[in-house]
């Protein structure tokens, strides 16, 4: 009996080990082929080219007109185009642009990888256009108080302008009313371009539209007396 509390003791000290053993936290390691640079911004997609190896598409990310990343969407599950793929994207975010050199052993995926980021850089070009297109019309016309002028009635059709004001000063001219001629359409821009710079309605009459000019500042006045 007294021999077999040593081997008891024995036994209980080799657990102590195991008993203390944590084991290590698993090491993830991303894939460096698939995408380059930051993640956040506007993302657009380019179209999908199918080639002889296979189809490839990316996803390109913008700020505002800058790429800030490439990502592969679709790519040749082949070692030239895993080995290409950097070299690619570090190209495009290095020159800004699709005018990239192909990369030697991977000519069919440069040539696709170049159309498919084209694409997306112009779509996000048109994207933009668009974005100032809508701004620019809505700009200053929703914006300080508006006031009407009154209607001018002329031999070529009513006139009415509604002018709007940041405190005293004119950021914007719509017309509300206006002959449905050439001549008129051709004298307004230049009617509120003077407006704006002279801010009041003491500007210079367009040639070849008179009534239309003097009835605009007729009512430019009149929105101008009514602000006040």
């Amino acid at each position: 009996m007294k021999r077999a509390i040593p081997v008891v003791v024995l036994s209980i000290a080799g657990l102590v080990p195991v008993w203390r053993y944590t084991p290590s936290a698993p090491v993830t390691t991303p894939s460096a082929s698939s995408s380059s640079g930051s993640s956040s911004g506007t993302d657009v997609k380019g179209p999908t080219v199918n080639t002889s190896k296979g189809p490839v598409q990316v996803q390109v990310t913008f700020d505002g007109h800058e790429i800030t990343a490439v990502r592969m969407l679709q790519q040749p599950n082949h070692p030239q185009t895993t080995a290409a793929v950097p070299k690619l994207v570090a190209e495009t975010l290095k020159t800004q642009s699709a005018d990239i050199d192909t990369v030697s052993g991977a000519t069919i995926t440069s040539d696709a990888y170049k159309k498919s980021l084209q694409a997306a850089i112009d779509s996000n070009h048109a994207n933009s256009k668009r974005s100032a297109s809508s701004s620019g019309s809505a700009s200053s016309d929703d914006s300080g108080q508006t006031v009407s002028g009154s209607t001018v009635n002329t031999s070529k059709g009513p006139v009415q302008v509604q002018v709007t004001f940041d405190g005293d000063r004119i950021t914007a001219v719509r017309m509300l009313q206006q002959p449905n001629h050439p001549q008129t359409t051709a004298a307004v821009p230049k009617l509120v371009a003077e407006t704006l710079k002279a801010q009041s309605a003491h500007i210079d009459t367009v040639s070849g539209a008179t009534i239309t000019s003097d009835a605009y500042k007729k009512s430019l006045q009149a929105a101008i007396d009514a602000e006040g």
